[in-house]
């Protein structure tokens, strides 16, 4: 099958200015991978940001305030080409790796194959290793009955709920490529039977409204889109319902929370500059 053309957007820079651009790309939403490239001898890096269409070189050489070059890339799998080396990830008590990790998996772990391809969430950004965590820490005082997973890209964090708790999960994602990778995800895991993943566009899809009330319900996307979803979001949630949000910078926790008067603030967890946070409803 031929693979859909991608731009490569770049920038050399100081690996200490590189988490900064890199943070400015990814919050932006329309790339479909950020990665960091660092030189091991010397203070150098280079961000590389690779899109589906065209990128408007000015308007991201704004937003970063570096001045970006864009260039079109061969018909490759390129993001899969550029994850498919990354080492495996350890959060909490679960272990995300690739097939070419296969024969290391530890004892006493969850494990979660999970390949790179044309959806977030291999477990190597913070946000999704954080809310790994989040799960880890919560499932050793409680169960949930009723998950969802909001935004769920690869279908990484549903499938740790499935694996957790043993029950269904609800995983749904605007992006319909996504939802078939997550579907894919979840019969690789050993959890196709539990992991429902859907195509919507937040909490207003029957399905999703159908499903609700949910006792926890986890949702890795954006500032943006966690404040406007913040009605929906809290509506859904049934009484001493755990909510994980994640998806944003150290710097927005005050904006994203105080879209989430009604409920109870747990804490926060925090890698780099991302953060999770966990709430409760009464």
């Amino acid at each position: 099958m031929t693979n859909p053309p991608l731009w490569k957007a770049s920038v050399a820079l100081t690996k200490r200015e590189a988490s900064d651009v890199s943070a400015a790309l990814e919050l932006d939403g329309s790339a479909q991978a950020v990665l960091i490239v660092e030189e091991p001898f010397a203070d150098g890096a280079v961000v590389e940001a690779l899109y589906t269409d065209p990128p408007d070189v000015l308007y991201l050489s704004r937003i970063t305030g570096r001045a970006m070059t864009v260039e079109p890339l061969p018909d490759q799998d390129w993001i899969r080409l550029s994850q498919e080396g990354l080492p495996p990830v350890r959060a909490g008590r679960f272990f995300v790796y690739g097939a070419h990790d296969a024969g290391q998996v530890p004892h006493g772990v969850i494990p979660i194959k999970i390949e790179a391809g044309l959806a977030f969430g291999t477990g190597h950004h913070e946000t999704t290793s954080l809310c790994l965590e989040v799960l880890s820490d919560v499932a050793r005082e409680r169960s949930f009955r009723n998950v969802l997973d909001l935004g769920t890209g690869t279908g990484l964090l549903a499938i740790g709920a499935a694996k957790l708790w043993k029950r269904s999960v609800l995983a749904s994602d605007i992006d319909p490529v996504a939802v078939e990778v997550a579907r894919d995800n979840a019969i690789a895991n050993g959890t196709g039977p539990l992991v429902r993943a859907v195509v919507a566009d937040g909490l207003a899809n029957p399905i999703l409204a159908r499903a609700a009330p949910y006792d926890l319900l986890i949702a890795n996307i954006l500032a943006g889109p966690l404040t406007k979803l913040a009605p929906d979001i809290v509506k859904s949630l049934a009484p001493g319902a755990v909510l994980v949000l994640s998806g944003l910078l150290n710097n927005q926790e005050k904006l994203v929370t105080s879209f989430y008067r009604d409920l109870r603030y747990v804490g926060a967890r925090r890698a780099g500059p991302w953060s999770a946070l966990v709430f409760e409803r009464p």
